[in-house]
């Protein structure tokens, strides 16, 4: 009777855990050092200190219950630290600034359980002429990432976060290089 209790104890443990939640973290969703060395020096003139990032709407908290999710307030320093490393941000909070960058995450497609941990974010990027309110750029970018099981090979939760940091930060990569290519006045 025991041996066979044993089996469904363990089954029921696992399925505990696979919905915890491990938060994400902003740091490890900004682009990378080395994405950083390469787009720094294609930020057009018109982009340079000249970006204020409006407050990120969308998303949701991780809750210790229900799995790793991304919040809008993550995704908002993530995109802070990117765009600052990549100097578009002022260095002061209150220099006026010709475009505001607003994002809000629509969508974040997870498995309940996978080995092989696949997440899909979507998230749409505005970037808007502050004198006029024109909008200089509207995309919904849709990003995945794949976190393999060798990566977190205990944690299914943990294999969930990555997946989010992953593809959080394909998407910050996919934006910053749409930005690059616009055609924008120069400054003043």
């Amino acid at each position: 009777m025991l041996s066979a209790r044993l089996p469904l104890t363990a089954t029921l443990l696992l399925a505990l855990l696979a919905g915890c939640g491990t938060p994400t973290q902003s740091l490890t969703m900004a682009l990378s050092d080395a994405d950083v060395l390469q787009l720094r020096t294609w930020v057009p003139e018109a982009l340079k200190n000249n970006v204020d990032l409006d407050r990120v709407t969308g998303g949701q908290s991780t809750s210790p219950w229900w799995g790793s999710k991304v919040s809008g307030m993550t995704l908002e320093q993530s995109l802070d630290d990117s765009l600052r490393a990549l100097g578009m941000l002022p260095a002061s909070p209150q220099a006026p600034t010709a475009y505001q960058l607003r994002a809000q995450i629509v969508s974040l497609v997870q498995p309940l359980v996978a080995a092989d941990t696949t997440v899909t974010i979507t998230i749409q990027y505005t970037l808007v002429d502050r004198n006029s309110g024109a909008v200089l750029y509207q995309r919904a970018l849709r990003t995945a990432y794949k976190a393999e099981f060798t990566d977190a090979m205990v944690s299914m939760p943990e294999r969930l976060r990555l997946a989010n940091e992953g593809a959080v930060r394909e998407n910050i990569r996919s934006a910053m290089r749409d930005l690059m290519v616009l055609r924008l006045p120069a400054p003043g």
